[in-house]
């Protein structure tokens, strides 16, 4: 995996073959990027990292200046690598080793991007509570967005909050908000 853009952009990270993750790819994750780019500054926003895995979207948030940035993974192998390279790199992510669905449950943080990379076998139950969870303990902030990952597989147009999607390759972004806007024909 690479780092698309900021101070350390095009540096390449080798996480540990043993880690049970799926990186988004440079591809997927240089299109989401270019989203978020046009919608928020960077350095203004905190940023919350579900299933982060390799640590792959913290990252990029870090390289590109958000200096706010929790991440979620319920595998130690996983918080470790985070935590070592963000150190490596001088970037100030906070990392817990918690199941998310527990996290969401008792957080009391506010964010302005919470991301979630679930793992893509994953019943569209599990995806939708994700959502749930995020809206009825109000994590997101009045102009926040949800992006989840999931597979171009997953259906997740039923979910009142979804805003948008984006499609790219195998991969599916799904945008939720706060308010989502109707549409009169």
């Amino acid at each position: 995996m690479r780092i698309i853009s900021g101070k350390y952009k095009s540096k390449r990270l080798q996480a540990p073959k043993n880690l049970p993750v799926r990186p988004t790819t440079d591809m997927a994750k240089e299109a989401l990027f270019n989203i978020i780019n046009n919608l928020y500054y960077f350095s203004d926003i905190n940023v919350l990292d579900l299933f982060a895995g390799t640590g792959n979207i913290s990252y990029e948030f870090a390289s590109r200046g958000t200096a706010q940035i929790t991440a979620i993974d319920a595998h130690f192998g996983c918080i470790k690598f985070i935590n070592n390279t963000a150190k490596e790199l001088n970037f100030d992510i906070s990392t817990f080793k918690s199941d998310v669905f527990k996290f969401l449950e008792k957080s009391t943080g506010t964010y302005d991007i919470i991301f979630a990379d679930p793992p893509y076998d994953f019943e569209v139950d599990k995806f939708e509570r994700i959502a749930t969870l995020v809206f009825e303990n109000k994590l997101l902030s009045e102009n926040g967005i949800l992006i989840i990952e999931h597979s171009k597989h997953t259906d997740l147009t039923k979910h009142k909050r979804l805003s948008y999607q984006k499609k790219y390759g195998g991969n599916m972004f799904s945008f939720f908000e706060n308010e989502v806007l109707e549409i009169n024909d």
